[in-house]
């Protein structure tokens, strides 16, 4: 399985549920860990926690809808100097659940595409050359199975617009070693998922992870995480390497 040992990862949505599960799998990898949150203090736990697993790690903080705090995240990393190896885009926003279907309003349509849609592709737009250019880079956008229902239309629109845009982009960038991934969590029981929700999330763990792990140079495939559940990180990679890309 290949070795991301002292690699840098960003994941977006770290302060709890699966980014925080993501974060200490990837940690007990030895990566370095970039831990996004819309305030910095939700953070704080989760960087004591994976500090403690002696990698290195820091905060930054963004309101994703707001694409000029996204910027100003982006530039901090930059000022850092961080090279940053692996994506997570874990954060998400899911808006109300409504059985009026037809009083949807057009703010939630907009919410749900700059936070689900638009910042994903904003930060894998300000690190993919980088990846490019040292031949490495992994980047894995979470997406959702939600279909046939209207009552969550801007959610689920805008989670299938990201599928599009990440696939396009795999195909861009196929053979330059920069491999990118979609991954479904399903229905888990996070503050987002609710209590009514099918699956624990530490359900998710490894399926969530092995778009940062392949190394087949397949790129462009759709990861359900709850296929992978109950495997051990190396059996989980092994399947997903046999599973084919359209690429």
């Amino acid at each position: 399985m290949l070795d991301l040992k002292n690699k840098w990862v960003l994941i977006t949505g770290a302060s709890r549920g699966l980014g925080r599960l993501i974060a200490v799998a990837m940690a007990q990898q030895g990566c370095n860990l970039i831990l996004h949150a819309r305030n910095a203090v939700h953070c704080e736990k989760v960087l004591k926690e994976v500090l403690n697993l002696g990698v290195q790690a820091y905060i930054v903080q963004a309101e994703l809808s707001d694409i000029g705090q996204l910027e100003k995240m982006l530039a901090e990393i930059d000022s850092r100097n961080t090279q940053v190896d692996i994506i997570f885009n874990n954060a998400g926003l899911q808006t109300t659940y409504r059985s009026a279907i037809l009083d949807t309003p057009a703010a939630e349509y907009e919410t749900s595409f700059r936070v689900n849609t638009i910042a994903p592709m904003m930060i894998c737009y300000h690190f993919i050359d980088g990846m490019k250019r040292r031949g490495f880079g992994r980047i894995i956008n979470t997406s959702s199975d939600i279909d046939l229902e209207p009552q969550q239309g801007p959610y689920s629109a805008s989670k299938a617009a990201l599928d599009k845009v990440t696939r396009d982009l795999a195909y861009y960038y196929r053979d330059s070693g920069v491999i990118i991934s979609l991954t479904n969590p399903a229905w888990c029981k996070t503050d987002m998922g609710g209590e009514n929700a099918f699956f624990e999330p530490e359900t998710a763990i490894p399926g969530l992870l092995v778009g940062a792990f392949v190394n087949d140079g397949k790129t462009g495939r759709y990861f359900n995480a709850q296929d992978f559940r109950g495997m051990s990180l190396e059996k989980a990679v092994e399947k997903a390497e046999k599973q084919e890309s359209a690429f």
